[in-house]
């Protein structure tokens, strides 16, 4: 039997952003070439068509390009004029960008908990948190649920803060029927590989109803310069380029298909494993009743003491699995000097000794997403064993 094709069958890995692309190779590549022989690699015609797109699945008016999420966020706060003396409440429960934007402004940094349900900021925290020096409140819609914006969005108004979206691992989610990146005054998106609209490399957008927010926004990404050669801001060089642009309009029109193969994994994993009767050895995810949870990641709970030695009993059996995050913000060296109220971050530090994320990605099979589960019941089992 001759084994031409070394494809390892029993690898469950966490992404195939391979395995995405492959489909639409060629059409990706004739995009891309279109770029190179226009020659306009910088604010190309579809630069525009992707804002456009992302614009309309937001439910936003505007959406303008830059280079990463972590630019769309730290632009948000430049365009705000947030700086020294002023405070961004934020989760300490996500990934880095979304509190060095605000230290990179000279703002100062509150971190409010999460709730451990939803992993999302907790309103209740972020109401306690807020002084008459609070100016925005960055929600994070982590792993693809939407955070409650409803109540978040309430609040802000009622203390006259803005709202700026983290939805980098969100897009196409969204919250009582209003899509995420059109709640706040600025929404934040990301294009990074692993993401569900994953690029060919680093890309962000931000989407607001504002009129004038766009265009301050649009003017602080390219050096605060309007017209040509006139600075009345100082702006960072934040471009979306067309090269990239072209690659995810190609892979937007497919978003939605992979959105609802990984709404099927979700509702597949659930099933398993209710099935497997883990019931009282992890706690599963919910699902979303107020939205639409787009499960950029499926992130279960495991009891801290067990978390570690359960990721690795599934890498010896070659399954993937990953955590986001370890860390909380608020336990980061460089972050040491953020005041908070020791205790005030319990969820948040339970979280990061709980979580495992497994994988979701659309192309995962049923056959793999059964060995995942295999993978821990094997754990508990052995387990169990050697304590009877």
């Amino acid at each position: 039997m001759s084994h031409s094709h070394n494809v390892d069958t029993h690898h469950v890995p966490l992404l195939d952003i391979v395995g995405e692309n492959r489909p639409l190779h060629n059409e990706i590549l004739a995009a891309v070439r279109e770029v190179f022989e226009s020659g306009r690699f910088l604010y190309g015609p579809a630069v525009t068509e992707l804002e456009d797109a992302v614009a309309k699945l937001s439910g936003s008016k505007h959406a303008i390009g830059c280079a990463s999420g972590s630019d769309a966020l730290l632009l948000a706060l430049m365009a705000m004029e947030i700086g020294p003396g002023d405070e961004v409440i934020v989760p300490s429960f996500t990934f880095f960008a979304t509190a060095s934007a605000v230290e990179r402004v000279g703002a100062t940094i509150v971190f409010a908990d999460i709730d451990p349900v939803t992993f999302n900021l907790d309103p209740a925290k972020v109401q306690a948190a807020i002084t008459p020096n609070t100016k925005a409140i960055i929600p994070v819609h982590l792993y693809g649920r939407a955070a409650d914006m409803t109540e978040l969005q309430r609040i802000a108004n009622e203390a006259g803060v803005q709202v700026i979206e983290d939805a980098a691992q969100a897009i196409g989610s969204s919250h009582r029927g209003c899509g995420v990146g059109a709640w706040g005054d600025v929404g934040c998106f990301s294009f990074y590989p692993t993401k569900n609209l994953g690029g060919c490399g680093d890309g962000g957008m931000m989407t607001t109803c504002s009129d004038e927010m766009a265009e301050r926004l649009r003017l602080f990404a390219a050096h605060g310069m309007n017209p040509r050669y006139v600075h009345r801001v100082v702006g960072i060089n934040s471009r979306l380029d067309t090269i990239q642009a072209a690659a995810l309009c190609v892979k937007i029109k497919h978003l939605a298909s992979w959105t609802e193969s990984r709404r099927q994994n979700a509702a597949t994993y659930r099933e398993l494993f209710t099935d497997a009767g883990l019931a009282n050895d992890i706690t599963l995810p919910s699902d979303d009743a107020d939205g639409t949870h787009v499960w950029n990641q499926f992130t279960i709970r495991v009891p801290a003491a067990r978390r570690d030695a359960l990721r690795t009993h599934l890498a010896e059996q070659r399954i993937s699995s990953e955590i986001y995050y370890p860390i909380p913000l608020h336990q980061q060296e460089c972050f040491r000097h953020v005041n908070y109220i020791p205790g005030s971050l319990i969820e948040s530090e339970r979280a990061a000794a709980e979580v495992l994320c497994l994988p979701i990605f659309p192309e995962l099979t049923i056959e793999q997403q059964q060995r995942v589960v295999n993978g821990i019941v094997s754990y508990f089992e052995s387990r169990k064993a050697s304590a009877a």
